[in-house]
Formats: C-alpha cells, structure tokens, sequence
C-alpha cells in the first residue's frame, strides 16, 4: 500500500472512531512505559562499548576480576616545601575506617614508585573502591567525607581526591544538572512559538502533546530491543530531543494543513481527508528519510551508535504513528474549537499561507524566481566560502577537558596532572598468559616498565595486578600529556608499537591490550575514519533509492541529496570557525581546546540529513501537488515555496530554539552540539529552501520530473489510486 493510501485510510478509520483512536493511543503509551517498566532496559556495560585493542582489553578485565576503581587523594603544600608524612599519616588512617575503601596504598611504603612528585611537594595516597567499577560513584561519599575532613584537620595543605569514581559522580551531577536545564526550557519555549505560530493556546498544546507522548511511548519500547543488544543510556537525551524535534513538525505539517482547508471553506471532513492525503502522506515519506538516516549508525559498528540508532528510529516512528492515527481523532474530536484560547495581538502574528504579495516568502521569491541562475550561484558561493573552513577540521576526543573547569573535581585533577604528568589517567597494559607470574612474562613486565621510564614519554607511578587464576595481570603506566592530546598520543603509540612487541611480544603464549583513556580514545577516533565514509553511502545510497520511489523522479533525489550536503557542509564550516579557535569563547562560555569532538561530524550527519529531511519533503510534496493539478514546474514552485513557508519556518524556529539552548550549557560536547545543529538547521532553513530550492528546480524545470518509462508508468498507476482533492491555488 503506498504511503498516501495509507495516510488517507488511517485519517479516515481515526476519524470515524476517534475516541477509539485516542484511547488506543493513549493506551499504546502507557503500556509502553508498564512494559518497559516491567522487563527492564538492559543497559550497555563498560566493557561492551568499547573497540579495538581497547575495547578487547576491556573485555579481558571484566571476565578477569571486577577491576576496582582507583582514586588518588592528592597532599600537597600550597606554598614552599613542607613535612606531608603526618598529613598523609592522617589520610591513610581516616581512610581504613570507610567500609567501601581497600587497598591503601601509602606513598611512603616500601615498594612505592612514583607517588611524590620531583619536587617533593607533592605526595599521592592511593586507594581502591569495593566493588564493581560500574557502581563506585555511588560508594565513593564515604572516602571523599574522610578526606574532607582531613582537609579541615591540615588547612595549611591542600588535600583532595580525584579518581573514577570521584569524577563519574562529579561529571554525572554537572550532565544531570544542564540535561534538566535544558529540558525545563526547551518545552515552555517550544510552547512560546507554537503559541505565535498558532495564535491560540488549543492549537499550540496539540503539537505538544503528540510529541510528548511519542517520545513517552518509545521510552518504555526501546526496553525490548535492549535485551538484544544493551542500551546506552546517554542515548535517552538523544530521543528526547529528535522525539520533541519530530513531533512537533509532523504535527505542524498536518494541523496547519488541516486549518488552511477549513478556511477555504472545506469541511471538517473534506479537510482532514486533503491533509492525510497530503500532508499525512508527507509525514510518512519524511519519518522514513529521518529513520532511513538514523540506520545509518549502524554502520560505525560501535555499541554506543547502535543504541543511539535503535532509539531515535523508535521515538520517529512513533511520532510517525501517532501523526497518522492519534493526530486525526484529535483535530476531527476538536473541530474548529482548536482556535479556542486564542489570545489578543497574536492571532494577527500567526502565520498564514504565504499568497500576498507583500509576504516575506513572496518577497525573497520574486527575485529568485526571477534570476534563478544569479541566486543559485550566490547562494551556493555563500554556502561553499561559510564551509571551506571545515576542510581544516581537527577532530580530537576532549576527554576531561569537555568538562567545567570551574568543577572542584576538574581543579584537583589538574593539580595532579601537573605534579605527576599522565598520572590521573594512565595506560593499562593487560597482559593475558597461562600463568603471568612465570619467570619470563615476570621478567618482560619488568623490563616494559624500565623501558617505559627511560623514554621520557612515560613515568609512574607504575603497579601490576594479578588476577587469583594467575591468567591475567594489568600493568598500569602514565603517559605523558593531558590524556587525549598529541603527547599522550604518541606515548601510546610508542608503548604499542615499540615497547610491547620488544619485551612482552616476544614472549611465547602472551597476549596484550591496552586500554585507559588514551587509547580508547584512540582506538575510537580509528573506528570513525574507517567507517564515517561508509555510513554517507549508506545514507545517501538509501536516501537516494528511496527518494526516488517517494517521488518518481531521478533528478528530485538528487537535488535533495546535495542540497542537504550543502547544508551540512556549511555546519561544518561554522563549528570549525566556533570551537577550533579563540574568538567565541567568552561568547558561549568555553575554552577552545583546538579542535570538535570526534563523534560530532558524525552524529551531525546524520541527525541534520534527517531532519532537512522534514522541510525537503513537505515542499517536494506541495510541488508535486500543483505539479499534478496543471501547474508549469515553474507555478509549482513558487506555490510550494510560498503555502509552506510558514511550516517550514515555524518548524525550524522550534529546532533552532531548542538546540540553542545546548549552546547554553556548561560542557564543552553540549555546546558544540547545540551550536551545530541550531546553525545548520538555520541554514538549511533560509537559504537552502527559500533560496537554493526554488532557484534550482527552476532552472531545471521539467529535467526535475525525469525518470525512466518504468517509474513514468508507475507514477501514473500510482495517482488513479490516490488523488487528493483538487484545491486552486488562487483560494
């Protein structure tokens, strides 16, 4: 059944039982959330999101032993040199009384290497949390009270931990803290515009609610695919914010469709049949491109990507399902009531079909119309010159220095790393033998961590530990640099490249990995430049295929395709010129650490690929529309344009103004995030289809509607089955 028929028939069924309709909605809804509620989401463990020889490391120290979590509690004098062993003395003690700590290790034991600095003023405790690593930021209260107080016994010194767990707990508040920031503004805000665009509180709410309940709704279902594959939870935010995003333009295309019939005298019924054949078949096309788009992380082969594809394709069909069934029974329960609530002054702000010539769309598409070959090249000149600056785009992971420096944790970690440079986040050699305590892999080990010392690229301080089967033992290394930066980089290439294959390689019967930040991050930038071409040909070899079967046309998927590069490009370009260099840190709050996030080109990609998506099909489809009636490709164009200028714009200020709010929050990855989508969605909103659309299809006039004799035939089979009602456009 193609996707119109589709869209008529459930408009028709819900609005001829819409109670039924809304009841089944609403139940789907809250049974979602009882289900995922009963069974669960299983959610992604610390060793299944990683790759590589990292993520294989990873592997090996889960199954191994419960690999503890280790904090360091830093003493140090705040000024000239002092006496810490009674300070120390008084950690130490204060520590063997929490429950949950074990392991202390003093840096005045015999044995000890590497735990007092050069200068002798600065000493390192180190200690163990009990228990799972996973689960040591909820334990860790008691150690970091007991240094607290130990802190206010030698105020003379400066004494403070840091560590997994520690941070985890730190960093999980600071995340929780800006995610509800940003989820407290972006729904009033959202209400705020749709408000405007409506000029009436019924209308507004209506949009709201189909989004809410969606995102709700896939919530509670994307428990049963996390039993096949587990779910990483910073994915939820993700949903909520395509879920949101979604919904509310689905909602957008349907309701104002739905009104702009009324007032050309349709009637309830006659209305809402145009809109499910129209905009409803739309919403169906667009959901797919959005979902066809978001598969496209399946491709990269990482757990962390695949929990973020499963969810946003759940929350996008289920705002695909409710836009056809809920939406309906909704507008046809309400009937013109949902101009209720309308208040005074806005109601002439809100925006109508763009027809008059003195409309802004109207406006900005006489000259275009009338020199579409000067716009298409200007526009694209614009687009290219705002882009050409990602062609320096340096892709890096931030690690802690994404993170508010202004964080007490963040302040201890950097007194740590410049006492013992690599120390809070050093490499972990995991060594697998038949048994590591043999004289040989002993003897290795031993000469790995001498030839690391001589380097000058790795210092201490160093500890091995041995599992109880004598079968795996973890050799722990700090590497020069912050821990993601060009230092600590090439001391991990020297460990893996040089010293490992020199002293442990060379040991019969051995395997070796090695994980900690650095090569995580490593191992994950590697992942992404092998796979990031293949999830674009991915994307667009279906977006492409699908375009065309949507649209019956070659050339329209084309068209769509690079005009959505275009757009991402010039994204690209802006983030590069934002968060590569100095300029805008006081504007948004941040330091620029040279370099985006390497999961950020990618999660762009395909994120905004399937939200212009949204735009593109909606226009597509209203030039189709008049295409159909008689139009020239020309009249379609300009009647597309203009009668869905007011969606698209009020669909964009809704994504502009909530992912600006990202742009607001306190983590540097939240910013770039935030400032990426929200100028792209700008973009492609402006000057892609106000602009660059209207000006290519016209210049392409009727090369726009080629296809082979096959599709032709098709497309005609096609529109005997399914034919809106005629609607002059002069109405």
């Amino acid at each position: 059944m193609s996707g119109g028929r589709l869209a008529i028939r459930a408009g028709r069924w819900s609005a001829a039982h819409r109670k039924l309709a809304m009841l089944l909605w609403l139940g789907l809804v809250v049974g979602s959330l009882v289900l995922g509620g009963a069974i669960g989401t299983r959610q992604l463990a610390s060793d299944q999101g990683g790759t590589g020889s990292s993520g294989r490391a990873n592997q090996v120290l889960h199954s191994a032993f419960p690999q503890p979590a280790q904090e360091d509690v830093l003493v140090q004098a705040v000024s000239g040199r002092h006496d810490l062993r009674p300070a120390v003395a008084d950690v130490i003690a204060r520590l063997r009384t929490v429950p949950q700590v074990g392991a202390v290790r003093s840096p005045y034991a015999h044995g000890a290497r590497g735990q007092i600095s050069g200068d002798g003023r600065s000493a390192l405790v180190q200690f163990n949390i009990r228990g799972p690593a996973d689960k040591a930021q909820d334990h860790v209260q008691g150690a970091q009270a007991a240094v607290a107080a130990a802190q206010r016994e030698h105020p003379d010194l400066r004494i403070a931990e840091f560590g997994a767990a520690s941070a985890d707990r730190a960093l999980s508040r600071a995340s929780q803290n800006d995610l509800h920031r940003a989820e407290t503004l972006s729904l009033p805000i959202t209400l705020l515009i749709l408000i405007v665009v409506f000029g009436a509180l019924v209308a507004a709410s209506v949009p709201v609610l189909l989004a809410l309940t969606a995102v709700a709704a896939a919530l509670g279902l994307v428990a049963i695919p996390s039993h096949l594959t587990a779910f990483d939870p910073s994915a939820s935010a993700v949903m909520v914010l395509i879920g949101m995003a979604v919904g509310v333009d689905y909602a957008l295309f349907y309701v104002r469709r739905e009104r702009e019939e009324r007032r050309r005298g349709r009637s309830a019924e006659e209305a809402l049949e145009t809109a499910a054949a129209t905009a409803g078949r739309a919403v169906l096309v667009s959901g797919t491109a959005v979902m066809i788009a978001m598969a496209g992380m399946f491709v990269v082969g990482n757990a962390t990507f695949t929990s973020f594809a499963v969810g946003t394709m759940i929350v996008v069909a289920a705002a695909m399902i409710g836009s056809v069934t809920f939406l309906p029974a909704v507008l046809s329960a309400l009937g013109d009531r949902i101009d209720r609530g309308r208040i005074p002054g806005l109601a002439r702000l809100a925006p109508r079909p763009a027809r008059g010539r003195g409309s802004l769309s109207a406006a900005i598409l006489r000259p275009v119309l009338a020199r579409p070959r000067m716009a298409a090249l200007v526009s694209v000149a614009a687009l290219v010159a705002l882009g050409v600056p990602a062609l320096s785009l340096h892709t890096l992971n931030p690690g802690v220095r994404s993170v508010p420096a202004n964080l007490p944790v963040m302040k201890t970690y950097q007194r740590i790393q410049a006492a013992f440079p690599g120390s809070p986040g050093p490499a972990l050699v995991v060594v697998q033998a038949r048994d590591v305590m043999a004289p040989p892999v002993r003897d290795a080990i031993g000469s790995l961590e001498a030839r690391a010392l001589r380097t000058g690229q790795m210092s201490g301080p160093m500890s091995v530990t041995v599992n109880r089967a004598h079968t795996v033992a973890v050799t722990q290394i700090a590497l020069a640099g912050d821990g993601t930066d060009t230092a600590s980089n090439r001391a991990l290439g020297t460990l893996r490249g040089q010293l490992i294959p020199s002293t442990l390689g060379r040991v019969p019967g051995v395997k070796v990995n090695v994980t900690g930040d650095t090569a995580t991050s490593s191992d994950f930038s590697a992942l992404l430049s092998a796979r990031t071409p293949l999830v674009f040909v991915f994307v667009l070899g279906l977006a492409f295929v699908f375009l065309l079967l949507s649209f019956d046309s070659v050339v329209i998927p084309l068209t769509a395709i690079v005009l959505n590069l275009l757009s991402v490009f010039a994204g690209y370009g802006v983030i590069e010129l934002v968060f590569q260099h100095h300029w805008a840190d006081s504007l948004l709050g941040f330091t620029s650490i040279g370099g985006v996030s390497n999961w950020l080109p990618l999660m762009m990609f395909v994120i905004l690929f399937g939200l212009s998506m949204d735009y593109h099909v909606l226009i597509l489809s209203r030039i189709r529309e008049a295409r159909g009636r008689g139009l020239s490709t020309r009249e379609a164009v300009a009647h597309g344009i203009s009668s869905s200028a007011g969606v698209v714009t009020s669909a964009a200020a809704v994504m502009v103004a909530v992912f600006s709010i990202f742009a607001s929050l306190s983590q540097l990855e939240f910013k770039e995030f935030g400032v990426g989508l929200a100028v792209a969605i700008l973009i492609d909103a402006t000057v892609i289809r106000t602009v660059l659309l209207p000006a290519v299809m016209t210049l392409l006039g009727e090369r726009n509607w080629w296809a082979p004799s096959a599709l032709r035939r098709r497309a005609r089979e096609r529109s005997a089955r399914v034919a809106p009602r005629p609607v002059p456009v002069g109405e």
